[in-house]
This record gives C-alpha cells, structure tokens and sequence, in this order.
C-alpha cells in the first residue's frame, strides 16, 4: 500500500457530536461513537461519515455526519464542522501503523511552514466511510486530516 500526503479540500460536515475530555482510551471513544449513532437512529436521522477529532490537547471529540433535522439532546449537539484547506493521507491501520502517518504528516506540515507555504495548523481529524469497529472497509480507508491555515 503506498501513503502519500496530499492538499486538497474538505467539504464541511453537519455532524451530532460528543466532546470530552481524559486519557486517551479506545473503549470510551467507541462507546461515545455508539451513543452518538443510537441518538441519531432514535431521531431517524440518516448517518454519513464517523469522524473522530482531538480539538486540543487532552479533549476529544466523536462526531457521526448527519441527515435530517433534530435538536441536539442528551448531551450530544449539532454543529457543522467547517471545511477549507486540508493535508490527507488515506491508509489501512493494518498495513501502515497510525503514528508513522501522524509523525510523517507532522514533520511534512512542519517543512512546508518552515517554507511559508501554510501559516498554521488548524487542528486533525480522523474520517471513517462507517463504523470502524464493524465495518472492514472502513477501518482499512482511515482517512486523517489536517486542517491548515493560509
């Protein structure tokens, strides 16, 4: 499998989402992607992409994109992610461990600073096409992106 970082652009997403904060730990991270997908399944809300975020150091965001209308609830909120410029790797976890492509596209935002090409580094975020848990073809399309100002 090859990984190479690309630009390019992110729609935005209307998601629900549930924002907490701890250590990591895959175990919580599942449990709040579930009760944001019974939330949106008990609203007959049609789902889209799972999208897991790490708005600042320590807080974690679990985000499922969304169809329809329905008030937030529950501790789980509606919100648009926005999109713009992003960098992106597409990859399988199974194939190419998830911390080389974080250091790597890391190192690669830090050299195109370096170089004035991008001013800042918004934020990243992992996109799944679905569940990853149950989902083989989602897992192995992990798409990770980092947001990047002008």
């Amino acid at each position: 499998m090859t990984v190479d970082f690309q630009w390019g652009r992110s729609p935005s997403f209307r998601v629900a989402s549930i924002t907490w904060s701890g250590p990591w730990s895959e175990a919580k991270i599942r449990a709040q992607f579930e009760r944001v997908a019974r939330w949106a399944k008990a609203h007959r809300l049609r789902t889209g992409r799972w999208l897991f975020l790490e708005p600042a150091e320590g807080r974690w965001e679990a985000a499922v994109e969304v169809r329809g209308r329905a008030r937030g609830s529950d501790g789980i909120r509606r919100r648009t992610l926005s999109g713009g410029r992003v960098a992106r790797v597409v990859f399988d976890p199974e194939v190419v461990a998830p911390r080389v492509v974080y250091h790597g596209l890391s190192d690669w935002l830090r050299a195109r600073r370096k170089a004035k090409e991008i001013r800042r580094v918004l934020g990243s975020r992992e996109i799944y096409r679905g569940n990853p848990w149950t989902d083989r073809g989602a897992w192995s399309r992990t798409e990770v992106q980092f947001r990047v100002g002008p």
